[in-house]
């Protein structure tokens, strides 16, 4: 018989009852550290005081009214996330597709208002993961979430991640823009090199096309800047974001510049949920936090704190791990192990880590997290390496 809940996941047998900071306490009383956070959603960990109480004081009073009406809580947001960024504009949604579907979509309109119709096709890279929809799965360009699905959607190249010569090489005149993850999370902790994120934008102006990055899960704070795509000196013409910006309430966004955003008129484009006075009250909690003086600065020492002592895990066990990538708080380990195994140690460690592809294990912590619980997150990464050390495996076998 089929379980009540769609057994669409493979879930772990464990179920938490609370949290507070990074974290989780799970039902039978096992105490976690929490560097999975969500798969890098639950940015300021769990139980944030701020966070609660803007939600719950926000509930309290009108959860939602629908955009037929104005909501000052949205209004609110984006002229924060536009003062804090490069954007004009701000459409609010539920999740990280749904960022991506409007990007695209924009991007389609935006040509077709410019009188190129004909410009429709967007180009990605190889090991992206965009979403889940019908649109976003074809956008990824995967087998694996194709499989079974029937004929991709049209309307999406696809080219190997950090090529620029392969990326203008795809280029053709029915190129309407360019969609590419600063970071590439679930492709496995893949960092863009910041030439190429400039060689994206030179290509863009030359042929006349849009750049977008999907920041759904390096955006928000994560590297220690609100968007990774900052550190290469590059202003793209959209973003989407969702994941942290929430901090764990269902919240999405793509941000973009007026050639773009003007496209989107009433009756193109919306969402029923997106935007909510709940939760914008939670995205401005999270923002409340973010944009404090020093908070971001100080996740770029936690992130350089962390990835030293993950150096040197790689260090000590050349037999588990054969190298560390990532920037901030968005760090993963190359494993020469399964990486289901190491994540399965880690949980018999008390921590919690999130498998990517490439076979690596990223570590992405709340935003919140301190020294002492990033120490301790290493030695118990070091008590998982050695529970998987190839020989220490063998000799259990026998």
């Amino acid at each position: 018989m089929i379980s009540p809940l769609m057994p669409n996941y493979n879930r772990i047998d464990v179920s938490f009852s609370h949290g507070e900071g990074a974290w989780l306490v799970a039902s039978d009383g096992r105490c976690f550290l929490d560097f999975g956070a969500g798969i890098a959603t639950s940015s300021l960990g769990h139980g944030h005081e701020g966070l609660s109480r803007a939600i719950a004081e926000q509930a309290g009073r009108v959860m939602h009214v629908s955009n037929l009406y104005r909501v000052p809580q949205a209004e609110r947001l984006a002229e924060r996330l536009v003062g804090a960024s490069f954007a004009d504009s701000v459409f609010f949604c539920n999740s990280g597709a749904e960022a991506n579907e409007a990007l695209v979509k924009a991007f389609r309109r935006t040509m077709a208002d410019e009188g190129k119709p004909e410009r429709y096709r967007v180009i990605c890279a190889e090991g992206a993961f965009h979403g889940r929809t019908l649109a976003m799965i074809s956008a990824t360009g995967n087998a694996k979430y194709l499989a079974g699905f029937g004929p991709a959607v049209d309307g999406f190249d696809h080219v190997p991640f950090n090529n620029l010569n392969a990326l203008r090489m795809a280029i053709t005149p029915e190129t309407a823009g360019i969609l590419v993850e600063p970071i590439q999370g679930e492709g496995g902790v893949r960092p863009a090199d910041a030439a190429y994120l400039r060689g994206l934008r030179a290509a863009a102006d030359e042929f006349g096309l849009l750049l977008g990055f999907d920041e759904v899960q390096s955006g928000m704070g994560r590297t220690g800047r609100l968007f990774a795509h900052e550190w290469a000196g590059v202003q793209p013409d959209a973003v989407s974001t969702a994941k942290g910006i929430g901090g764990g309430f269902p919240l999405g966004a793509m941000l973009a510049r007026e050639r773009v955003a003007k496209a989107l008129v009433p009756g193109s484009h919306g969402t029923t949920y997106g935007g909510s006075p709940l939760a914008c009250a939670a995205g401005n909690a999270v923002l409340d936090v973010l944009l404090a003086p020093g908070f971001l600065d100080g996740i770029v020492a936690s992130g350089d704190r962390f990835r030293a002592g993950l150096e040197g895990l790689v260090h000590r066990y050349p037999d588990v791990f054969s190298a560390v990538r990532g920037r901030g708080l968005l760090q993963g380990l190359v494993c020469l192990v399964p990486n289901g195994e190491v994540q399965a140690a880690c949980m018999n460690e008390g921590l919690l880590v999130v498998a990517a592809g490439e076979n690596v294990v990223r570590l992405i912590p709340p935003l919140i997290v301190g020294d002492a619980e990033i120490d301790e997150a290493l030695l118990r990464l070091d008590g998982a390496a050695r529970r998987c050390r190839p020989s220490l495996m063998m000799n259990a076998a026998k």
